[in-house]
């Protein structure tokens, strides 16, 4: 009995002894890895700070997962300075040519032309500026999509950027006599000012370039508990079922478009926007009655 006590108690002291060293080298671990997490986090993790000698296997396995990570962190970092800087050199180098033709087809413009001369003069000027527009579209567009150019939303009212938006268009839809009118608001959202009003404008622009001569263009925002929607409607042609999941892609215009001036990357910069601040846009329309693009935003 003596001899099996002894032994029980040997077991015990051996048991108690295993389960209080299993939980300090857990602990180790445990303070290890939140170590190696905290220097990811921050950026400032090596490889060499952790001495592999002295980690357990798990240990040493997460250490060569965050090193991986690390240099392809870094690698990303340095492809996103590289896009940056190839942005920036394609925005100067094709905006300084495009304003020495311009001001070339206005000195042109000043001397004495044939009534063809003018007309090649007009046509020029007027295929330049769509390259213009093409070249800024682009290169806003990259910029969001690298994550290069960020938007800073902050709550406030969406009355003041809405009315410089459609005052912009007031003259154009007076051109075409097609009625542009903006609903009285007070909402309130979380939004970036300048770029929200870059993406209503390209669905203004859209609304009054595609609504035929007489019709109508109006701005309401529509209040929820999360959300906030903006919509921009138009009396124009509408859009084809089969087409509108097509719109808001890169480069698409509808074959029905193809008369009308454009480059297809205006609703694709707008949908970049409203995502990139965690909102959404869609579009609802019906043929031969009209389209409504609805810009969904925070309300906080």
């Amino acid at each position: 009995m003596t001899w099996f006590t002894a032994v029980i108690a040997i077991f015990a002291a051996v048991s108690l002894a295993a389960a209080v060293w299993n939980r300090l080298h857990a602990k180790r671990v445990m303070k290890n890895l939140n170590r190696m997490l905290d220097a990811a986090m921050a950026g400032a993790f090596l490889e060499q700070d952790f001495d592999e000698s002295l980690l357990s296997a798990v240990e040493s396995r997460f250490a060569h997962y965050l090193a991986a990570n690390a240099v392809s962190a870094q690698k990303l970092q340095e492809e996103k300075g590289k896009i940056k800087t190839l942005i920036a050199d394609i925005s100067h180098q094709t905006k300084t040519p495009v304003a020495n033709i311009l001001l070339y087809i206005q000195l042109l413009s000043e001397q004495e032309l044939s009534p063809e001369g003018r007309d090649c003069a007009a046509a020029l000027e007027g295929q330049v500026e769509k390259l213009r527009s093409l070249v800024d579209a682009l290169v806003k567009a990259s910029r969001l999509e690298t994550g290069i150019l960020a938007l800073h939303p902050k709550t406030g009212p969406l009355a003041p950027m809405l009315e410089d938006a459609v005052a912009q268009f007031i003259p154009k839809a007076a051109e075409k006599g097609i009625a542009l009118t903006l609903a009285s608001t007070d909402v309130q959202a979380a939004f970036d000012p300048k770029w929200t009003a870059e993406a209503v404008c390209n669905l203004l622009d859209n609304a009054v370039k595609y609504t035929p001569a007489g019709g109508t263009v109006t701005v309401e925002v529509i209040p929820y508990q999360m959300f906030c929607r903006v919509n921009v409607t138009d009396s124009g042609p509408g859009i084809p079922e089969a087409e509108r999941a097509k719109v808001f892609q890169r480069f698409y215009r509808s074959p029905a478009a193809y008369e009308t001036e454009g480059v297809g990357i205006g609703l694709y910069l707008a949908r970049q926007i409203a995502e990139g601040q965690g909102g959404y846009i869609k579009v609802s329309s019906q043929p031969g009655r009209g389209s409504c693009f609805s810009l969904y935003l925070p309300r906080s």
